[in-house]
């Protein structure tokens, strides 16, 4: 399951899974979806370890962007994934 975390002010979705177990790891995916002409960009990074994958249609400073805010708010985001999302997660 996907849990939204925000949407930017281009239309900009970003959502992340639960926390899961991956490799012998807590790992959550994060990932980012832009609606342009015909259809999506999207890109997926897996955090704690800012692994990018099944990047489409982003241009290299995007993903810089994205790797920078991701950066900002990791935290925020696996916390909310151990816990459910916004909905879920006591305390936001």
């Amino acid at each position: 399951m996907l849990y939204p975390f925000m949407t930017l002010e281009d239309e900009t979705e970003i959502v992340h899974s639960e926390a899961i177990l991956k490799d012998g790891e807590e790992q959550v995916k994060v990932v980012i979806e832009k609606p342009v002409e015909g259809g999506f960009h999207s890109a997926v990074c897996w955090l704690p370890k800012y692994k990018w994958e099944e990047i489409n249609g982003f241009h290299d400073a995007e993903i810089e962007g994205f790797q920078a805010f991701l950066e900002s708010v990791s935290h925020v985001i696996i916390e909310l994934a151990r816990n459910g999302g916004f909905e879920r997660a006591a305390g936001f």
